[in-house]
């Protein structure tokens, strides 16, 4: 029996906590805003210490996300997902539809991509049971890994913190 548990928080849209014991998936979604448009944010997928470690973590994260969007111009809100569990032995195909089928609950307020312990390949799998979902691999039509737009966007931040210090953006 799947369990779903929407977590009080003042400082969020939407915290939610999932368990489908069938999959032995255990993800917690947080929505920060959606004032600019849907949540969007990746999903992580780690052995946390604890239930209190993960929901920092996820909180913590979608508020980033949302400060990250508004600072990009883009009409996205700021959400995040963990997933418990270490990815080298507990991830499979099972668990990561299960996870699908979550953010599908969501009903597109949420859109999930590729963070810490997740892969392209796991975003198709996902993929399966839900649309919303980014990251895909260039022949399913996405942007592939996120690695370069990442490295790029702190090589900029970079760049715009020593043109505040130095008034040069000489590095």
């Amino acid at each position: 029996m799947k369990f779903i548990e929407e977590i009080n928080q003042k400082t969020h849209e939407k915290v939610v906590y999932f368990h489908d014991p069938k999959s032995k998936l255990e993800s917690i979604v947080a929505i920060h805003n959606t004032e600019l448009g849907p949540s969007l944010g990746g999903c992580r997928m780690r052995n946390y210490s604890s239930k209190k470690v993960a929901l920092s973590d996820v909180l913590r994260l979608s508020e980033g996300m949302t400060y990250k969007a508004a600072l990009a111009g883009v009409k996205l809100g700021g959400g995040k997902a963990v997933i418990f569990g270490d990815p080298q032995i507990d991830k499979n195909d099972k668990l990561l539809e299960s996870f699908g089928t979550f953010i599908e609950t969501f009903k597109g307020t949420y859109i999930t991509a590729e963070d810490m312990g997740m892969t392209v390949d796991d975003m198709a799998v996902i993929n399966r049971t839900t649309k919303n979902v980014t990251g895909l691999s260039q022949e399913k039509g996405g942007s592939g890994n996120p690695a370069d737009f990442t490295s790029y966007g702190t090589y900029l931040g970079i760049k715009a913190a020593v043109e505040s210090v130095f008034s040069t953006d000489s590095l």
